[in-house]
């Protein structure tokens, strides 16, 4: 197989031209020189599993994933390990949870009952949503759970060899990130078998002779939160996973046993990930993973998604108002560079994807190849490199959302079918297509779950705002279709902007694109004043 080099990357477009290409052949140079195998090349994305999973925790799947996707474009076996850190214990009662879990604070989420009774467990009820999210996307994957994992012994070598250079992996964590807590205890948390719980453990002697470690429940701090330990003393078999390895370990073991190649991280962890590349070189003589670092989401005002703290959307509730297809664009449009997301850019999202499939159709024409390729191959990477034969049709979301907001209740489907046909979206004789009819139901979701329909914000000149703001009051009055749409042309000329761009700026504050059936008719579907209350919201009134 001939295989295009990183240094001719900028004279010729690698696989479908998106970042995923390029990484995914990064990847393989490097293994190619560190002289491994390349038949089969394992990506992964580890998740816990202490709360409701939210978007963020879906992007770790959907990047990782198109990489591996990238691989097998380029001819090359690979899979996708999704590792779910069951084994944790919970640190704090989620948002959304019962305040009864306090009393099981410290023990790993898989030995504490499921407070809705629907699972096995609280943590098989956290991690299954997040699965669930994984198969709605299209995410291949093959689930790994940590509780398993050390219960099968798939780490044994490595937590024997990690236990065995206890006091160099102490050493190298201090001079690392400063932390010394390493440097007096081994980098391993026993499940106490008085009390059952895991972080207040702390492990004292490694006997290698019997694959055990003494340790005594003392309690331990963690991010300044106390947990009580019962002062038990006894003794944890690594082997039959009795305990797990400290995060500022497990990943190089995790790396090694698995045969992992490639593991994108968040900023977040950045300290964990080097250490734990340094530990793998180091002691268990392993070269880690490709990597790459982006940056996180960030709910509206800043702040950090946390499943505990409830500063969340989830996947679920991205499902309902938008297509699997339009979160994957959300998280793979880009991957440096923090965004504020919010469950009110769906339909922002809907739209931008429906314009990468008319370029990718060619219906939006792009003159330079390079970026026609690069978003032809995100579309493409949407559909895990299998769109549909032909583009569906493509109505704006607001639009459908305005028509169910006016029409009579329980014929909703068939007023919008009768207004698309009227408007040209839809041939006389034409029914909703699937993927149509998917997307209408979108919208009535979000007219039943949302007061208003969120408009495009769209920076306007001072001529526009003026010419927005008389519009704005001309609607008041009593006119017909016709009337209005004269009222838009005569608005545009007395401020000097040519019609067509007005138009323009009307569609994006409306519909969020720059294009929509005649403004006279649907300003009156739509009722004058849905549009005027829309036109003030935009100029911040």
């Amino acid at each position: 197989m001939l295989w295009v080099t990183a240094r001719t990357m900028t004279e010729k477009i690698i696989g479908h031209g998106t970042w995923y290409d390029k990484t995914a052949l990064e990847v393989v140079e490097r293994e190619r020189k560190l002289g491994r195998s390349l038949d089969l090349i394992r990506t992964e994305m580890g998740f816990g599993a202490s709360g409701i999973p939210h978007v963020g925790n879906v992007s770790d799947a959907v990047r990782s994933y198109a990489v591996t996707v990238a691989l097998q474009a380029q001819g090359l076996g690979s899979e996708l390990i999704a590792f779910c850190d069951d084994k944790d214990g919970l640190r704090k009662v989620p948002a959304g949870f019962p305040r009864s879990l306090k009393k099981f604070l410290g023990f790993p989420v898989t030995s504490i009952p499921d407070p809705f009774k629907c699972h096995k467990s609280f943590g098989e009820h956290s991690s299954l949503l997040l699965l669930e999210a994984f198969d709605k996307c299209g995410v291949k994957y093959t689930f790994m759970s940590a509780a398993d994992v050390y219960r099968r012994g798939l780490l044994n070598n490595e937590i024997k060899t990690i236990l065995s250079n206890a006091k160099r992996v102490g050493e190298i964590i201090k001079e690392m990130v400063g932390q010394e807590k390493f440097e007096e205890a081994l980098p391993y948390f026993a499940v106490c078998s008085n009390c059952g719980r895991i972080y207040t453990t702390k492990a004292l002697e490694y006997l290698p002779k019997e694959d055990k470690v003494l340790y005594s429940c003392d309690g331990m701090e963690i991010k300044g939160q106390w947990f009580k330990g019962c002062g038990h003393k006894g003794e944890a078999d690594y082997t039959k996973g009795e305990g797990k390895l400290v995060w500022k370990v497990e990943f190089a073991a995790r790396w090694k046993a698995l045969d992992i190649r490639y593991e994108a991280y968040g900023k977040d962890i950045a300290d964990s990930v080097r250490v734990n590349d340094r530990l793998c070189r180091e002691i268990l003589m392993w070269e880690p993973p490709f990597h790459s670092r982006y940056e996180l989401f960030l709910a509206k005002g800043g702040k950090r998604f946390s499943k505990s703290a409830g500063t969340v959307f989830t996947a679920q509730e991205w499902f309902r108002y938008g297509s699997p297809q339009s979160l994957n664009l959300l998280m793979l449009k880009r991957f440096v560079g923090t965004r504020i997301v919010s469950i009110l850019d769906v339909p922002a999202y809907m739209n931008e994807f429906d314009e990468l499939e008319d370029i990718h159709y060619g219906k939006k024409p792009v003159a330079d190849k390079r970026e026609f390729s690069k978003l032809s191959g995100l579309y493409k990477y949407c559909w895990w490199l299998t769109p549909p034969a032909k583009p569906g049709t493509h109505v704006p979301f607001n639009l459908l959302a305005y028509l169910g907001k006016v029409a009579p209740k329980d014929g909703e489907t068939q007023y919008i079918l009768e207004k698309l046909r009227e408007y040209g979206y839809l041939k006389e004789q034409e029914e909703l297509t699937p993927r149509l009819q998917e997307r209408v139901q979108y919208a009535l979701n979000w007219n039943h779950d949302f007061a208003e329909i969120k408009e495009t914000k769209k920076e306007l000149s001072d001529a526009e705002r003026a010419a927005v703001q008389e519009l704005a009051q001309i609607l008041h009055a009593d006119l017909d279709a016709d009337q209005v749409q004269t009222a838009v042309f005569n608005t545009a000329r007395k401020h000097n902007i040519p019609p067509g761009q007005f138009f323009r700026t009307l569609y994006m504050i409306l519909l969020g694109t720059p294009a929509g059936p005649r403004l006279g008719p649907y300003v009156m579907a739509m009722g004058r004043q849905n549009v005027v209350n829309a036109l003030e919201r935009a100029l911040g009134k």
